[in-house]
This record gives structure tokens, C-alpha cells and sequence, in this order.
């Protein structure tokens, strides 16, 4: 195989704005303006966005339904010199969104795919959640149906990381309802909704009190939400590591001080029993 230039035709992943206009960077529109093709989750969502940033490329459409057919339209532009670039309605394609399987079919024809760093929902919650677990997993969409999403979770439930997902508002309920049953009301759980947008909301609490939550404003529910929940408690803890934190926090000492002087006495990891006093403050 010839060695690739940056002149040669790639496909690019470009992350857009998750609501912010703002946050499109430099470097994606440059791109956006020079691609002969843009595959698109859904063209009539994107071309109003390639208007308001001068781009002219002509659209194809690639989402979850023809996404092996679009695959093989990218393949067969790029074949004849133009480079595309793969959006999604948001944030960065092929994550919860499609686009994998058109990356992995461009990459197995031999083309070049250049990746754009930018807009993602998951981190950008995540960095704002205030979870301190050293590891996250990130999910994604848990399953709609009430079985397969329980078991999902029983599955999850014994993991020491931060947990993040995907949840659209008509059942956001339901979910959070799920995320206390299985994994228990203790966990601190961060909802993020509307993120960079108008009403954006980024709230944290033990999982417990999440339902009420929500139910207590109808606009809570509305919007696109990212949750967060933290890391399960070492296996082994058997309540010791509760136990002690809730002597120690009764005692007045702070947060920190009471998570470090647990881990001493118990054993139990200082970034659970932190987190675990945190909800119980």
C-alpha cells in the first residue's frame, strides 16, 4: 500500500455543538468547509448547521437504519478523491450514536480516517460531576425494556467505577427508579440535562431521593440527560466502611477527614468511603 499524504481523501469524525454554536471548533469548520460530502445522522438536522458555518458540501444521509449502504457511498467518494466528513445530530459520532460500523468499513477499504477532538456529553458531564472514582465505564443508551435493563444494571452493580449513561426524558423515571432498586439508594447519582444549552441543570444526590426529585418539576424531566453514578463499594466491606464513616461524620469532622480516617481504620477505599459521605451528608 502507497504511504498516505494529507493531501490524500479521509473521512473525518467531527464532533458539532451539543447546543452551543460556540463550541464548534476552528478546526472542525475548516474541515466542514473543504469536504466534498458530509454523511449525516439526520441531513435535515445538519444542514442548517453547515449553512450557519458557510459549508457547501453536499450531504449524504448515514444513520442506524442504512448505515452499511452509506458506508459503501463514503467508500465509493473517497475511491474517487473527495475527502467526507460523518456527523451526528450532536456531539461526537460513533459514540451512542451511529457511525462505527461506516468508520470500520472505511478503515477495512484502506482509507484514512482522521478523528476531530470536540464536543462529547459524557465527558463534558463527567467533568463537572464532582465524582472521584480514578475510572469511569461509560454505557451509554441502558436498555428500554424493564427485564433487559434490570439485568444490565445486575450486571454493573459490583463495579468500583463511575457509571455514565444516556437517558432520553420519556423515560428518565423509570430509569432513575431502576438505578435505585438495583444499585441501591446510597450511590451519589449526577443528573446532567440540556448541557451548554438555555436550562442547562446538573444536579447531584443519593440516588434515593432522584425520583422525587424529578417529579417535583415537570422541566426536570424534559431535555437530553447524561447520568453519573458512583462506583460501587469494595467487595468485602460488608457495612464496616458505613458504619465507621457515620461515627466519624457524627463526630463533626469533615468530608475528607472523615474518608481518609475511615480508609485507616476499615481498610475500605478513601474514594468510595468519600462518596459514600458525601450522600450521607
Amino acid at each position: 500500500m502507497t504511504a498516505m499524504t494529507e493531501d490524500s481523501p479521509a473521512l473525518y469524525v467531527v464532533p458539532t455543538p451539543l447546543g452551543n454554536l460556540g463550541d464548534m471548533t476552528q478546526r472542525a469548520i475548516d474541515v466542514l468547509r473543504r469536504v466534498a460530502w458530509v454523511a449525516a445522522e439526520d441531513t435535515r438536522h445538519s444542514a442548517p448547521l453547515l449553512r450557519h458555518y458557510g459549508c457547501t458540501a453536499r450531504l449524504l444521509a448515514a444513520h442506524e437504519h442504512n448505515e452499511e449502504a452509506a458506508a459503501q457511498q463514503v467508500i465509493e467518494h473517497l475511491a474517487e478523491g473527495e475527502s467526507v466528513a460523518l456527523v451526528s445530530d450532536a456531539g461526537t459520532p460513533a459514540v451512542s450514536d451511529p457511525g462505527a460500523r461506516l468508520v470500520a468499513r472505511v478503515r477495512l477499504a484502506g482509507f484514512r480516517v482522521v478523528p476531530l477532538p470536540g464536543p462529547c456529553a459524557a465527558v463534558t458531564a463527567l467533568s463537572a460531576s464532582g465524582l472521584t472514582e480514578p475510572h469511569f465505564l461509560f454505557y451509554g443508551f441502558l436498555p428500554a425494556r424493564a427485564r433487559q435493563r434490570e439485568d444490565a444494571l445486575r450486571g454493573l452493580a459490583a463495579l468500583p467505577y463511575a457509571l455514565v449513561f444516556y437517558e432520553a426524558p420519556h423515560r428518565i423515571l423509570e430509569t432513575v427508579a431502576a438505578l435505585a432498586a438495583v444499585l441501591g439508594p446510597q450511590r451519589t447519582l449526577v443528573m446532567a440535562r440540556e448541557l451548554t444549552k438555555l436550562f442547562e441543570t446538573i444536579h447531584s444526590g443519593p440516588l434515593g431521593g432522584a425520583h422525587d426529585w424529578l417529579l417535583a418539576d415537570a422541566n426536570r424531566q424534559r431535555g437530553e440527560f447524561v447520568l453519573l453514578v458512583s462506583g460501587a463499594m469494595p467487595v468485602g466491606d460488608d457495612g464496616e466502611g458505613e458504619r465507621v464513616l457515620k461515627l466519624l461524620l457524627a463526630e463533626g469532622l469533615p468530608v475528607k477527614q472523615a474518608a481518609k480516617l475511615g480508609q485507616a481504620i476499615t481498610g475500605v477505599g478513601k474514594n468510595a468511603l468519600y462518596e459514600l459521605a458525601l450522600s450521607l451528608k
